[in-house]
C-alpha cells in the first residue's frame, strides 16, 4: 500500500472510532443515572456506616455537569474493546501470522486485567479507605462532599487504576521480548519499589494514606508480574531454545 492508501486507511478507522464514541455515550447518557447510582454506591455507605458526612452540590448546573461528565468517561471505557479493536484493526496487516498469534493472549490479559483493576478499585479500595478516612481525626465534625469531585475523582481512579494493573502483561511482554528476565527484576526490586514511592506520591491525593493505598497494589502487582516472568516466560523460552538446538 501506498503511504496515502495508509493515510486513507488511518481516516476510516479514526471515523469509525468516532462513531463507536458517539453511540457509547447516547447509551451512558441513557443509563447514567444507574451509572452515577453505581458510583455512589461506596461513599454513601460509608457515610452511613460512620454517620460522618452527607453529599452535596454548590450550583444549580452541577448536577447536570455530573451527567455530562459520567456520560463521557463511562462511554470511553465502557466502548474501550471496540475501539481499541479498530486499531488493532489497522496494526494487524502489517504483522506476520506468528506475531499476531502471539499478540492475542497479551490483548485478552490486558482486558481481564483492566476490568480487575476497575473491581479492585470499586470494590475493595473505595469502602476500605472511605471508611478508614471517615474514622480517623476528631468526631462530631459533619464533611460536605462535593457531589461532582466526588464523581469525577472517582471515575479517573477506576480508570487509573485499569491501566496500573496492566503491570504484570507489560513485564511478561518484556519477558517475552527478551528484554527482561526474572533475575534482572529481583535485581532491580529495591530501585523500582523507590520508583513506584515516587510515581505514587506524584498521582494520588497528597496525603500518606492515598499515596500508600496507590503504592502498595503497585509493588503487588510488580511481584506479580515477576512470578509470572519466573513461571511462563523461562520455562516457554527454555523450551523454545531445546526446539532450535534440535
Amino acid at each position: 500500500m501506498s503511504f496515502w492508501e495508509h493515510v486513507e486507511d488511518l481516516r476510516k478507522v479514526i471515523m469509525r472510532i468516532i462513531y463507536i464514541l458517539v453511540i457509547a455515550i447516547c447509551v451512558t447518557t441513557y443509563f447514567v443515572d444507574d451509572i452515577t447510582e453505581w458510583l455512589l454506591k461506596p461513599i454513601r455507605m460509608s457515610l452511613h456506616d460512620t454517620h460522618s458526612g452527607v453529599l452535596v452540590y454548590h450550583s444549580i448546573f452541577e448536577k447536570a455537569w455530573v451527567q455530562v461528565d459520567v456520560s463521557i468517561w463511562w462511554a470511553i471505557m465502557i466502548s474501550s474493546p471496540f475501539w481499541f479493536y479498530q486499531v488493532w484493526s489497522f496494526i494487524r496487516p502489517g504483522l506476520h501470522e506468528h506475531e499476531v498469534r502471539a499478540v492475542k493472549p497479551f490483548m485478552i490479559l490486558g482486558w481481564f486485567l483492566f476490568i480487575a483493576g476497575m473491581a479492585f478499585g470499586y470494590y475493595i479500595a473505595f469502602p476500605a479507605v472511605f471508611n478508614f478516612l471517615s474514622a480517623v481525626g476528631v468526631g462530631d465534625i459533619q464533611a460536605n462532599i462535593n457531589l461532582r469531585d466526588y464523581i469525577s475523582t472517582s471515575s479517573q481512579i477506576l480508570l487509573f487504576l485499569g491501566f496500573i494493573f496492566q503491570v504484570p502483561n507489560i513485564l511478561l511482554i518484556l519477558g517475552f521480548m527478551g528484554i527482561v528476565t526474572k533475575q534482572s527484576l529481583r535485581a532491580m526490586r529495591r530501585y523500582i519499589y523507590v520508583g513506584l514511592a515516587v510515581f505514587a506520591a506524584i498521582f494520588s491525593p497528597p496525603d500518606v494514606i492515598s499515596m500508600m493505598a496507590v503504592w502498595i497494589p503497585c509493588c503487588a502487582l510488580f511481584e506479580i508480574g515477576v512470578l509470572l516472568v519466573a513461571w511462563v516466560v523461562h520455562p516457554y523460552l527454555k523450551g523454545v531454545h531445546m526446539k532450535e538446538n534440535k
